[in-house]
């Protein structure tokens, strides 16, 4: 039985941190079932950025990626990663969509859930974790992991402890900044193992260059599975590389069973990928190296790029110094968020905000209003009333779980996207990202009529289009899909009533 388990993110998070999720599903096939062949405890292969992505970028179906992953990889469980009630969006649902959401992603080959909160509000996930479990999946309670004032072992305990009572199976450590340092860890999963049942996870990041020194110690206390990349997509903003830890613990009590010349076949496979990705642009060798401002100023690398890139377009990178040192302020404020999507983006905004306006709080985006007004759920630490009276004036705070005021909407979304619902699923798609989704769907529509264009060489455009419209009506009173296999002009001498009568028939076979 091996020691410690390893699930390999190649298939999702190693691609989302180096190339913007840019991945296609035909760049993963060919590969799946030597990955499937390892013996990893899973592959992340969904969720996070993907579903976006697959529709916004790469004109792919996301559940169409997920069902052909799935038909090949038949041993190893699939991974996704889960924002809570915010699913695979960026807000939250009502609970009648988080729980369609989660049927529909089991039933289409999703085995593990990694479900987490941006807050760490446990009321955020409390729904999706149901929902899994209630199908068959295996629900993980995420605790995101960040540093300040009111985060240390006892609060990180009394969240994993929550998350056990919900009936979560796992518990993962997500670690999104690779703020985690090795004896920091070792402290954090033997508090964890000597507090919960239930197996422990760690996810990092190599942006600070501590993560496979952390992935060693939290080893050495007990931690069960690992998250890694395969060598050629790992490291920098991605996770520490699969192979050096499997050689590693070869031999040692914590041996993770996989044989290295598997692996190097399959990283045989990235490499000229890689290479790809590099020459086209879409990968930045920058984002390959150590950030150690990372450690430092305690946010991610990607929210420090956020930064630069706001100060840029108003022409004050100058300022950049006065943001970094606003951003710890900020958070206070807003009660110490974990900084992770979306409170880094939120914060960091916010902090750009203060000082190109050179009074606190003078200009308040409607995302942080929602902080200090509870709309994102319960903040770490509570929001003073001065920080509530300056943003949200007379109005008066949430304390309810969020998602308890808002009306179910699945059948509405059903409604309205009814002209190009294909599949159950495409309701959830456009419930999740609706302008994205529509422009897929309107694209999806194109692409095939265009590869089944009849021929009609010589026919009127008008008549091509007259003839397509009235099989397409054919098609919806009678509930099925019918194809022009060709159009051309009949012989002046055809019987044209027999030919109608042909039609007639060959159309109440069908």
């Amino acid at each position: 039985m091996a020691g410690v388990r390893i699930t390999e993110t190649v298939l999702r998070d190693a691609h989302q941190s180096l190339i913007a999720t840019r991945m296609k599903t035909e760049d993963m096939l060919p590969i799946v079932e030597k990955l499937d062949n390892v013996g990893y405890h899973s592959l992340e292969a969904w969720g996070g950025a993907t579903f976006d992505s697959c529709m916004r970028f790469l004109n792919e179906d996301p559940w169409m990626r997920l069902r052909k992953i799935k038909d090949v990889a038949k041993k190893t469980p699939l991974q996704m990663l889960l924002r809570g009630q915010n699913l695979l969006g960026y807000k939250h649902y009502a609970d009648d969509i988080v729980e369609y959401f989660v049927q529909k992603a089991v039933a289409n080959g999703m085995d593990i859930m990694r479900i987490f909160d941006a807050l760490n509000d446990a009321r955020n996930i409390e729904t999706a974790i149901k929902a899994c479990k209630k199908e068959g999946g295996h629900a993980q309670g995420c605790i995101c992991y960040t540093i300040s004032p009111v985060h240390n072992l006892e609060l990180f305990v009394k969240d994993a402890k929550q998350l056990e009572s919900m009936g979560a199976d796992s518990i993962c450590i997500k670690d999104m900044a690779g703020l985690l340092v090795p004896y920091q860890a070792y402290e954090l999963v033997r508090a964890l193992k000597e507090s919960v049942k239930i197996p422990i996870q760690l996810h990092t990041h190599y942006t600070s260059g501590v993560a496979s020194m952390t992935y060693l110690k939290a080893i050495e206390a007990g931690v069960d599975v690992v998250d890694c990349a395969i060598s050629p997509m790992s490291m920098g903003t991605s996770q520490p590389p699969t192979e050096p830890l499997v050689a590693t613990l070869k031999g040692t009590e914590y041996d993770t069973g996989l044989d290295l010349e598997k692996l190097s076949e399959i990283a045989d496979y990235f490499r000229p990928l890689k290479e790809k990705y590099i020459e086209s642009g879409l990968l930045d060798v920058k984002v390959m190296g150590v950030d150690v401002n990372t450690l430092i100023y305690q946010v991610p690398g990607g929210m420090l790029s956020n930064l630069v890139s706001q100060l840029k377009q108003s022409n004050a990178l100058d300022k950049y110094e006065e943001v970094l040192k606003e951003v710890p302020r900020v958070r206070a404020d807003f009660g110490y968020p974990p900084l992770v999507t979306p409170s880094s983006q939120i914060v960091g905004t916010q902090a750009v905000l203060n000082v190109l306006t050179g009074e606190r709080y003078k200009m308040v985006p409607k995302e942080s209003k929602g902080v200090v007004k509870g709309e994102y759920g319960k903040t770490p630490a509570p929001i003073s009333d001065e920080i509530k009276a300056k943003i949200l004036g007379e109005e008066k705070p949430i304390t309810c779980r969020p998602a308890d005021l808002i009306e179910p909407e699945l059948e509405k979304i059903r409604e309205a996207v009814k002209d190009y619902i294909e599949q159950d699923e495409d309701v959830l798609s456009y419930a999740m990202l609706p302008q994205v989704a529509e422009k897929f769907f309107k694209q999806r529509i194109e692409d095939r009529n265009k590869a089944t264009a009849p021929a009609a060489d010589g026919i009127k455009p008008e008549v091509v289009a007259a003839i397509s419209a009235v099989v397409n009506e054919m098609g919806a009173r009678d509930g099925t899909q019918y194809r022009i296999g060709n159009i051309s002009k009949i012989n002046q001498n055809q019987n044209r009533w027999g030919l109608y009568g042909m039609l007639d028939r060959f159309r109440t076979k069908i």
